[in-house]
């Protein structure tokens, strides 16, 4: 059994099954649905590159990255629940990062970009990018959901 394998079994046991492809969502449509222009007027223009145009925010200037309270984190695009609090960790890279998101929350696709293979992680609800996932992550998963802060807002437990 490859690692990579393993991990997978590992995440499916604990609730991260093998994310769908971002491919396969987008050829059904996504639920939420703008033009750029639309995009524009919903999102911040450091929100609109990150979640439309798949651009990357400077490592360790989220608001996000220190969020401990107990919560959610949503998609900044379409409000959708991605992560819930306990799973997220530091994980000394600069951004927010998860060792799993919320059942059925997010797709992955192959990212080639920059000459690396890496997986892409994006809202399955409105296709937004918000970030990459590794395998380098802490247990149980074995997996580092690498989040762009500023793709997520955080929604604070009652």
């Amino acid at each position: 059994m490859t690692r990579r394998s393993l991990l997978a079994s590992c995440a499916m046991l604990f609730g991260a099954a093998l994310m769908p492809s971002l491919r396969a969502a987008a050829s059904e449509g996504f639920e939420v649905t703008h033009s750029d222009d639309e995009w524009h007027k919903l999102l911040t223009p450091d929100q609109f590159a990150v979640l439309r145009k798949a651009a990357t925010e400077r490592p360790f200037t989220s608001k996000l990255l220190h969020e401990e309270r107990k919560g959610v984190f949503a998609c900044a695009g379409c409000d959708l629940d991605l992560f819930k609090s306990d799973t997220k960790f530091d994980s000394h890279t600069g951004w927010p990062s998860f060792w799993a998101p919320i059942d059925k929350a997010v797709v992955t696709d192959r990212d080639t970009s920059f000459g690396m293979i890496r997986d892409a992680v994006a809202c399955r609800r409105c296709g937004g990018h918000l970030g990459h996932v590794f395998d380098d992550g802490p247990r149980p998963t074995g997996l580092r959901y690498c989040m762009n802060g500023i793709a997520l807002t955080f929604k604070p437990a009652a």
